[in-house]
């Protein structure tokens, strides 16, 4: 158990950062951070000891801020997200920010809005565009999703910081295993009901809302897309379908056991366009069979609940008993310290919560 946890709560107001000290039984929180701001999503490097804070600064624009004392004070980059002066796009806003693995201590990357990679080589200071991905060949091609074109999950292999999976709306999966020079889809067997049947699992034009890739295999990648949940043994070259059993294929959010490969989490919502729970109750379901079966996980929760948790709404840590943890667009921060089997209220009348980290 560690003696220090964090979570990390992006909203529509500012930044909060809370810490438990007594294995996440209590947590004391800081914040508003960047009061007033839109914070779509807020990592802690373990390398650097730094809090990272997607900032959508309406004055200043999109940019990262760290922090090297759980928030008290933040510094931001000297050379934020930006395209070439020469492109005709610009950078709308960050939506994802993941440190790269233990042997490359200064890389971390960035998505954003229209969906374009940026790394970082100095912890988070300086910022390049990866131009293999932003000049893809079918980049013109590409469609915004309801949230707009954003690159909102990056999966850097722990084996071979080369390999990397990201996911854009509504593009879909892409990899790469030259370090970002090249590019292909990972989209095989995912379904896009929203075209025309005889169209429905196109190469590109998929819309993922998220994915985690479980700590323990790297190879074994977990996806919330519009159109159902799904499973990859391989690092995304093949997706099997897993959606049987739940209430409902839409949702957001997805997150892991990181002790059991098995086990997966999801937030079922009723469609693309209620975009709330099934029979009015938000549950967590979940999988101890990588997702042959699912369980709701509702103990603690309210009966009556019309809670929605975005793509970045629900994150787990490492602890054993797993810790799950998820925010919602009403404000509620809740967590479990046994896998879901009991939820907690952590905070309440919070603003929108667009993010919820562990550190």
């Amino acid at each position: 158990m560690n003696s220090r946890n964090l979570l990390m709560v992006g909203t529509k107001k500012g930044a909060f950062v809370f810490e438990s000290k007594d294995g996440r039984r209590t947590w004391k929180s800081t914040g508003p951070h960047f009061k007033g701001t839109q914070i779509y999503h807020l990592a802690y490097d373990p390398r650097n000891k730094l809090v990272l804070a997607a900032v959508d600064s309406s004055v200043w624009g999109p940019t990262i801020a760290r922090s090297a004392d759980y928030g008290k004070t933040w510094k931001q980059s000297a050379k934020p997200p930006k395209f070439p002066k020469k492109s005709d796009l610009t950078v709308a806003r960050v939506w994802h920010i993941q440190p790269a693995n233990e042997d490359e201590p200064s890389v971390t990357y960035c998505g954003v809005d229209p969906a374009a990679l940026f790394r970082s080589d100095d912890a988070g200071d300086t910022w390049a565009l990866n131009r293999g991905l932003s000049n893809h060949e079918t980049r013109s091609k590409w469609n915004p999703g309801q949230g707009g074109l954003c690159l909102h999950t990056i999966l850097v292999d722990p084996r071979d910081p080369d390999t990397i999976v990201v996911a854009s709306s509504s593009v879909g999966v892409m990899k790469t295993t030259d370090g970002g020079k090249t590019w292909g889809f990972r989209n095989k067997d995912t379904l896009a009901d929203f075209f025309p049947p005889k169209h429905q699992y196109p190469v590109f034009g998929q819309c993922p809302h998220h994915l985690v890739r479980h700590p323990q295999r790297s190879e074994l990648i977990y996806q919330q897309n519009h159109c159902g949940v799904y499973r990859s043994d391989d690092g995304a070259q093949n997706w099997v379908d897993i959606s049987k059993g739940l209430p409902a294929r839409f949702g957001f959010a997805i997150a892991t056991d990181a002790n059991d490969p098995k086990r997966v989490f999801v937030a079922p919502e009723e469609s693309g366009d209620a975009r709330l729970p099934p029979n009015g109750r938000f549950l967590v379901w979940g999988s101890d069979d990588s997702g042959k079966s699912w369980t709701p996980l509702g103990s603690g929760l309210p009966r009556r609940s019309y809670y929605n948790v975005l793509r970045d709404g629900m994150s787990s840590d490492m602890e054993d008993p797993c810790g799950i943890y998820f925010g919602t667009t009403t404000g509620q921060l809740y967590g479990s310290r046994n896998g879901g089997k009991r939820w907690e209220l952590i905070a309440d009348g919070l603003p929108p919560i667009y993010s919820v980290s562990t550190g």
